[in-house]
């Protein structure tokens, strides 16, 4: 009776709300300065690093939180991940050393983050399999609006408090807003449609089968979509990193001229994740991810090869955080049409890990050559992007076969 009550666009906003808090952490560039001058023996490269390991544990918790999520529900996940979340930044005012921080914000706050995304972002699908790509989207939105709503709020209460205290204050308001959030979550029953809404003809079938993330990973389509999603993410987030950097270095603007460019990508990074998402319900996942990856290989070829001045700098800028925005909002709507709700957490989990690999990526292809030769590699793992997306089908009865997945999986269509 319970979940006959509930609104599900209720859910939404509770994710929306969660995702804002954890997607704080992606404002860590304004704790470096304030590090280094209350930590005169620290380097950049050393703080900075904190990020890298944070990414890589948000991956970690995405595929922990999944596989957990599919056996007891988000809500208790989601309560898990609100206290290890808490805990972590907490922690992270006591550090004296830089390893300190590695362990608390880049493993414990990583790690609640992931088991947040993951299960929250599941649960809004599950909730909407009618609007899978528009409500991805606006979910992951939240995310990515995380760093910008936070922003303020990290700048004033360093200013007057202190870096250590501003961990401690900001643990003890994301985990208080993050815990009584988790407790509104509730799992849609198994199977649930809207009552209004009925699946395209002949799609019946593929909308009931559900892989496990065992039978996902033996086929084709799993690899393909993982190397898609890890070649546009190495694209993004190798402009994403270095931005401002491009900016001074490249186009030889001033540095506050130049730092106008983080909130062109952060608005169009979040205007791409609904309009793709949406866009995607209506003309399909593949079609969608085909011209995202098309006008980021253009984005990339004209950075490499024109001579950007401060309009051109930011419209390509902008180009790439709406196409990179498109692809958090799309691959999560993809992995659950082609291998189902059933287990989708932990699948997604397993697909993401191409995000938190491309962080790394990304961030050493713009350390380790000129910006136009990353451009140019990026443009071509676009390219490669674009001509995979052609050979990528959704799971048919020849994988159902090969998988032995259990024909009680695959409910008649008839």
């Amino acid at each position: 009776m319970e979940r006959k009550l509930i609104n599900r666009w209720s859910m939404v906003f509770v994710a929306f709300v969660m995702m804002l808090c954890v997607g704080g952490v992606y404002a860590w560039s304004l704790f470096n300065i304030p590090l280094l001058e209350a930590n005169p023996g620290w380097t950049l490269g050393g703080v900075a690093l904190t990020f890298g390991i944070t990414v890589i544990f948000i991956c970690v918790g995405g595929i922990v939180g999944g596989g957990i999520y599919d056996k007891i529900g988000a809500r208790k996940v989601a309560t898990a991940g609100a206290i290890i979340f808490g805990t972590g930044l907490i922690l992270s005012s006591t550090a004296t050393q830089i390893w300190h921080l590695y362990i608390w914000y880049g493993m414990l706050a990583g790690l609640g983050t992931g088991l947040i995304y993951g299960p929250v972002l599941a649960t809004c699908i599950k909730w909407f399999p009618d609007k899978r790509g528009l409500i991805s989207g606006i979910a992951v939105t939240g995310f990515g609006a995380g760093a910008m709503i936070s922003k303020p709020i990290v700048l004033f209460l360093i200013a007057n408090y202190g870096v250590s205290n501003t961990f401690l204050y900001l643990g003890i308001i994301y985990f208080v807003i993050l815990f009584g959030a988790a407790q509104l979550l509730v799992t849609p029953p198994v199977g649930f449609r809207p009552w209004d809404w009925r699946p395209r003809a002949g799609s019946v079938a593929a909308e009931n089968v559900n892989f496990t993330t065992g039978e996902m990973v033996k086929t084709k389509q799993f690899y393909l979509i993982w190397l898609m999603f890890h070649f546009g993410c190495i694209a993004g987030l190798l402009v994403i990193s270095v931005a401002v950097n491009i900016g001074t270095d490249l186009v030889r603007l001033d540095p506050v001229v130049a730092a106008n460019i983080v909130v062109a990508i952060a608005l169009f990074n979040s205007m791409g994740r609904i309009f793709w998402g949406g866009f995607s319900d209506k003309i399909g996942r593949i079609r969608a991810l085909t011209v995202m990856f098309s006008l980021m290989a253009l984005a990339m070829f004209l950075m490499s090869y024109i001579e950007m001045n401060y309009v051109s700098f930011l419209a390509l800028g902008s180009l790439v955080g709406f196409c990179f925005g498109g692809f958090l909002s799309t691959f999560p709507a993809l992995t659950t049409d082609y291998f189902g709700t059933e287990n989708m957490g932990k699948n997604y989990g397993a697909v993401i890990f191409a995000f938190g690999i491309a962080g790394i990526v990304g961030t050493r292809l713009a350390g380790m050559f000129e910006f136009t030769q990353a451009f140019t590699y990026a443009f071509i793992l676009c390219l490669i992007a674009v001509a995979m997306s052609f050979f990528v089908k959704k799971p048919g009865l020849r994988e159902l076969k090969k998988n032995e997945i259990p024909l009680m999986k695959l409910e008649s269509s008839a």
